[in-house]
């Protein structure tokens, strides 16, 4: 379903002058307080960067917009000061039955970002929300509340995706997945990529290597500016986590992965792109970042059906060991103390998990589980950035899947810019131990460009691991529908992305039932 966007009265591309009057309510990263006033001229649509909606819960939901009317321009084409919005939550499309609507604040500090908590709404049921700003109305968005905990809902269809490259390909895939039909979609990072121009790109990212937090706003917008994101976005609620990109490529914790780059240095970075992130998301308050720091990890629940479990396996994580790249094992690998998340994150994990009683509990996370050997015969070679690369940490996790077959343990992972289906087998020895969980990887969206279906090597992938059921390398997503008695997975892939009008096709659908952990064909 498709929601046209409200006109923008009277043209597009007319000034637009109004005089506002800003609430007394205080955005919630900015510093604007107290009843102000200001006289706003805006020279374009100030929604020119869409709406979003994200983190639903029983009784509402996060929404979000920037206002921009210049997006790629330093400061979005607005000026230095504290600008208000209006806000509308109906049950219809038309707004006749208008639930929640009200006025925040906006301010030059957070880049005019809009984001308000929704709250008191009836459990389970689609919402229809716009903003108002400088006499300009914004596109319409979908969002949906979650069932009430204690629920027993039928169904859930969510899809999930990452890697999004903007100068390697366009979004075909975002407007497959719409068509889709998802309640629910989940991003795994690699929102944006920080790094210059390089070699002969699709589309222009507009700037080098975003260091600063106005390179950081600037690439952020021109994704954002994408009509199959934004399309997507409207379309129901997200969550979203991130990995390197959204910062620096491969780097750990509060390190570069250039030795180069001093601690102090990369901190001021990380904040820039922390603060960019959240001001380009529909992120709650509770995520707000302080200084290089975010909380990102946290737990959204789907009545009884699902539990999602969001990880950050990038800001807290120790360095990736032997060096980075698929190497052979060294001692590091099996260091105890080596950790992707960081030991609060991971006793959050293990102790929610323990306790949850959810029929599916999904890890929505971003680097690969499988123990896969990149290398043909005797030797072996993991990838370090991935779980491989901290083997005493990855099997503390599986430990918990092994003790609770019953919850059904599902990792949704992306960043490798390829298809997967695995299944988790037991630490003892990847080939030969017992399934206790299932990962499903997503590819790129665009990432990598056109990509292929049948990748180098693929025989001697299988050969080396057999708990691989699937792999290809085009771009596309994962769509999966939840049961209380199973979960479907369809692959979905896109022929071409360095053009416009990709078709989309089904490269393979996998089930696995509840209670019997594994992938077979579907």
């Amino acid at each position: 379903m498709r929601f046209p966007a409200a006109p923008f009265s009277p043209s597009r591309r007319r000034l637009l002058r109004s005089t506002v009057s800003l609430a007394a309510a205080a955005v919630w990263a900015g510093r604007a307080e107290g009843p102000l006033r200001a006289e706003v001229a805006l020279a374009g649509d100030p929604f020119a960067l869409g709406v979003a909606s994200g983190d639903p819960t029983a009784d509402g939901f996060v929404i979000w917009s920037r206002l921009a009317p210049r997006p790629i321009e330093p400061g979005g084409g607005m000026p230095a000061e504290a600008v208000a919005v209006r806000y509308e939550v109906a049950e219809d499309e038309g707004f006749t039955r208008i639930m929640r609507q009200g006025s925040t604040t906006t301010t030059p500090d957070w880049a005019h970002s809009v984001h308000v908590e929704v709250t008191g709404l009836a459990p389970d049921r689609p919402f229809f929300y716009r903003f108002h700003c400088a006499g300009a109305t914004s596109p319409v968005g979908r969002a949906r509340t979650f069932p009430a905990t204690g629920a027993a809902p039928g169904s859930l269809r969510f899809a999930f995706a990452s890697c999004q490259h903007y100068e390697q390909g366009f979004y075909t895939a975002y407007g497959q997945m719409v068509a889709d039909d998802p309640a629910l979609i989940l991003h795994l990072g690699d929102y944006i990529y920080e790094q210059a121009t390089r070699g002969q790109p699709v589309r222009d990212q507009h700037g080098g290597d975003a260091l600063s937090l106005a390179d950081y706003r600037r690439r952020h917008a021109v994704y954002k500016t994408d009509e199959h994101l934004q399309a997507a976005h409207r379309h129901c609620p997200w969550i979203v986590t991130w990995d390197d990109h959204e910062v620096a490529n491969d780097y750990w914790g509060g390190h570069s992965s250039d030795p180069a780059v001093s601690p102090e240095a990369f901190a001021a970075r990380r904040a820039a792109g922390y603060q960019a992130y959240y001001e380009h998301l529909p992120l709650r308050r509770a995520h707000l970042p302080h200084g290089a720091g975010m909380p990102l990890h946290r737990r959204v629940s789907f009545g009884s059906l699902a539990e999602f479990f969001v990880l950050d396996t990038r800001q807290h994580r120790t360095q990736q060991p032997c060096g980075n790249g698929n190497r052979q094992p060294c001692d590091g690998v099996l260091d105890e103390a080596a950790t992707l998340t960081g030991p609060e994150q991971e006793r959050w994990l293990l102790d929610g998990f323990a306790a949850s009683s959810s029929t599916w509990n999904i890890l929505a996370q971003q680097v690969m589980m499988a123990r896969v050997d990149r290398s043909p015969g005797p030797v072996e070679a993991f990838s370090m950035d991935q779980w491989p690369g901290y083997e005493r940490q990855r099997r503390r996790i599986l430990a918990a899947f092994a003790a609770r077959p019953a919850a059904n343990p599902l990792v949704l992972t992306g960043d490798i810019h390829s298809h997967w289906a695995n299944d988790l087998v037991a630490a003892e020895g990847d080939a030969t131990g017992r399934v206790v969980g299932t990962e499903l990887v997503t590819t790129s969206i665009s990432s990598g460009g056109n990509g292929t279906a049948a990748p180098a090597g693929l025989a001697a992938l299988h050969s080396e691991n057999p708990f691989v059921k699937f792999h290809n390398a085009q771009r596309g997503y994962v769509a999966c529908e939840l049961t209380p008695t199973r979960c479907l997975a369809t692959f979905r892939v896109v022929d071409v992305v360095t053009r416009p009008g990709g078709a989309l096709s089904t490269a393979a659908t996998f089930a696995v039932e509840s209670g019997r952990p594994g992938l077979h064909t579907a």
